[in-house]
């Protein structure tokens, strides 16, 4: 313990003005207690790295000094905090990042953020419903907020741990659960769009301390017990609802063989938004689709809007040595969107099991707001005889368990081919996706992936899943469904392991 502190004070410290002059006291000693719990520390850095990519904006309110904030590297950092003395060593340890004195409360700042972190801070705070109010004057409708804070029935450890001199001591904390934050974010026009717990053993013991934050910790019973509890939210309204007719919308169809639903997938899609322009990608194919869609585009020139992309030159050595087959309908999907003129995405299968006359809802579910990427599932309303088989039913229903618990959003099929998002929520994915690497030949889950690591709002619309009426299945049931597997543990690798 540091010499020349008299740490039995903290205990009778409760209001505002104790507090501040309890941080000012301790500000000198902030760097040695952190050495001591370097691990917990050194956890805490990666899970907020993890949430928030390098290079971003970030307001951290309750920054002390100012160590996690420059561990993120933004491209702007500013630190927030009430005591002055905590600033002073901030400003001086990081001089490449702005921190400002101030109060959660009433915060001195007027601009807004990508990020804005909350780190062991809410247990502070004299009045957390009015320091959430003062959000909204620093967060865009694209911001996330990120909230961690300790786990209450670790309670009687810390206590401990102070008595012992082995933490830092602190006073009288807010007795607050996951829904009791929820609950105040709620109140305050935001809404949760993950949460979870981490660190279930604080200390760094060699092996030890791996196997129960990277495995035990996510298991469904032991992570309620983690010391660590987070949250990311997001402004109720992500996004402002808007007039569906001040949006433009691109359909992507990716085609290997599909012949004869081009006239059908071109008639059935209806117009959308201000412009709708229907981006055929097609695969190589040898049984006539491409003179179908060529057909098409004469037909419907000036009524619609209908262009034709080829994965690689039509007639070229890649088309005849196996690549074609390699590139899958995820690098059909990327070369759609990567053309793309729309403001709103969509995929649309071209066996049309989807039906096109669904693609409005999802259309209108992203005009007004609902949610930022709109997930198609076939798993609500009956199907069509034959349309899935009953083996693909089951797969389907054990990997939206594993991928809801995987994504910690609410996925109940993901595999359906229709997904839909805004181009410029692409464009982060595309930015991102480095983080995972070029893994997925179906495109379904780079994006959702995608959208999980950006804290993107996943809602699901449930379609009407209908039976193949031309063409060959080009799921292969065992085969894809070790390739789900893959998807899974790359998911577990980066998602809950890092």
């Amino acid at each position: 313990m540091p010499a020349g502190r008299d740490w039995r004070k903290v205990k009778g410290l409760r209001t505002k003005e104790e507090r501040r002059a309890y941080y000012d006291f301790i500000a000198a000693d902030r760097d040695s207690w952190r050495a001591r719990h370097a691990y917990y520390h050194a956890e805490l850095e990666r899970f907020h790295r993890l949430a928030i990519p390098e290079g971003a904006s970030v307001l951290q309110i309750g920054c002390g000094t100012g160590d996690l904030l420059a561990a993120l590297r933004p491209s702007r950092g500013v630190g927030v905090d009430f005591s002055p003395e905590m600033i002073r060593i901030a400003r001086e340890k990081h001089p490449e990042l702005t921190f400002v004195e101030g109060d959660a409360e009433s915060l001195p700042v007027d601009e807004a953020f990508d990020f804005i972190i909350m780190s062991n801070v809410v247990g502070d705070l004299y009045d957390i419903w009015q320091a959430f109010r003062e959000l909204e004057r620093v967060m865009r409708p694209d911001s996330r907020l990120v909230v961690t804070y300790y786990n209450f029935l670790w309670e009687p450890v810390l206590k401990a741990g102070e008595r012992l001199g082995r933490k830092m001591p602190q006073f009288y904390q807010n007795w607050l659960s996951v829904d009791d934050i929820s609950n105040l974010l709620e109140l305050n026009g935001l809404e949760v769009v993950r949460a979870g717990y981490r660190l279930l053993l604080p200390i760094g013991v060699p092996g030890l301390a791996a196997i129960c934050n990277r495995f035990l910790a996510k298991l469904p019973f032991l992570r309620r017990l983690c010391l660590v509890n987070y949250l990311i939210a997001k402004p109720t309204a992500a996004r402002a609802p808007v007039q569906p007719d001040a949006l433009t919308c691109s359909v992507i169809i990716p085609t290997r063989n599909e012949a004869g639903n081009i006239q059908g997938a071109v008639e059935r899609t209806p117009m959308m938004g201000a412009h709708t322009e229907l981006i055929f990608v097609d695969g190589d194919s040898t049984d006539g689709t491409v003179e179908r869609i060529e057909e098409a585009i004469e037909q419907y020139h000036g009524d619609k809007d209908i262009k034709l992309i080829h994965q690689v030159p039509r007639g070229s050595d890649e088309a005849h040595t196996g690549k074609m087959l390699s590139l899958g309908k995820g690098d059909a999907v990327r070369k759609g969107f990567d053309a793309a003129q729309g403001d709103v995405l969509m995929i649309l299968d071209s066996d049309l099991t989807v039906p096109p006359e669904d693609l409005p809802r999802f259309f209108l579910a992203m005009a007004e707001g609902r949610g930022e990427f709109i997930n198609g599932t076939r798993l609500v309303y009956q199907m069509e005889k034959q349309a899935m088989r009953f083996f693909n039913i089951l797969g389907n229903k054990a990997f939206s368990v594993a991928f809801t618990w995987l994504l910690e959003q609410r996925i109940k099929d993901t595999l359906c081919g229709t997904k839909v998002l805004l181009k410029r929520d692409y464009e982060k994915i595309k930015a991102n996706r480095a983080y995972f690497g070029d893994f997925d030949p179906f495109g379904d889950f780079d994006l959702l992936f995608g959208a999980a690591k950006l804290n993107l709002k996943i809602v699901e619309m449930p379609i009407h899943y209908q039976a193949r009426t031309y063409g060959e299945i080009k799921i292969q049931r065992w085969k894809h469904g070790l390739l789900l597997l893959r998807m899974c543990a790359i998911a577990f690798r980066k998602l809950k392991l890092s």
